[in-house]
């Protein structure tokens, strides 16, 4: 990959990059900073990277960054955001925050497959090489992810 295909993904795929790791770690310091590891990881390799295949690139060493996030906080107990805390019951629930709530609640590796398939739009071949799955696994989670969904918010409309 040329310096100039480089710039060209980082133009392309750093908001996408970004939102992936919000999602995942609920706080945009620690999202901005995985964006930059994973950018600067990419350029270490730039010559070795095809920029056909930048993006999955990009998402798959995006993953592994944040996987070694997690486990770095849980290490140290710092993390605050890990989805442990619930928000009190309002009046009026927002649907985002429920959504929210339910995706915290998940294993992380199929959250993961869920925010690829759902906000991201990635196909399940793209996923499998991302998560490094085969795509029965990734279609097998996703499935389990969403009946896991579907039952929070079912029962949350329950208690409100």
């Amino acid at each position: 990959m040329t310096t100039k295909e480089y710039n060209l993904a980082v133009d392309e795929y750093s908001d996408n990059i970004f939102r992936f790791a919000l999602k995942h770690l609920r706080n945009e310091m620690s999202a901005k900073d995985i964006v930059q590891e994973t950018f600067t990881k990419v350029w270490v390799k730039h010559e070795e990277v095809q920029y056909e295949k930048v993006k999955s690139y990009l998402f798959t060493t995006a993953y592994h960054a944040i996987v070694d996030w997690v486990k770095k906080e849980k290490r140290s107990g710092d993390i605050e955001s890990s989805g442990e805390k619930e928000a009190q019951a309002e009046a009026e629930v927002d649907l985002q925050e429920i959504l929210h709530q339910a995706l915290n609640r998940l294993p992380e590796i199929q959250k993961t497959v869920v925010l690829l398939r759902d906000y991201e739009g990635y196909n399940y071949a793209e996923i499998a090489e991302i998560a490094e799955l085969t795509e029965a696994q990734v279609k097998v989670y996703i499935f389990r992810a969403r009946k896991a969904l579907k039952a929070y918010v079912k029962r949350l409309d329950l208690v409100i």
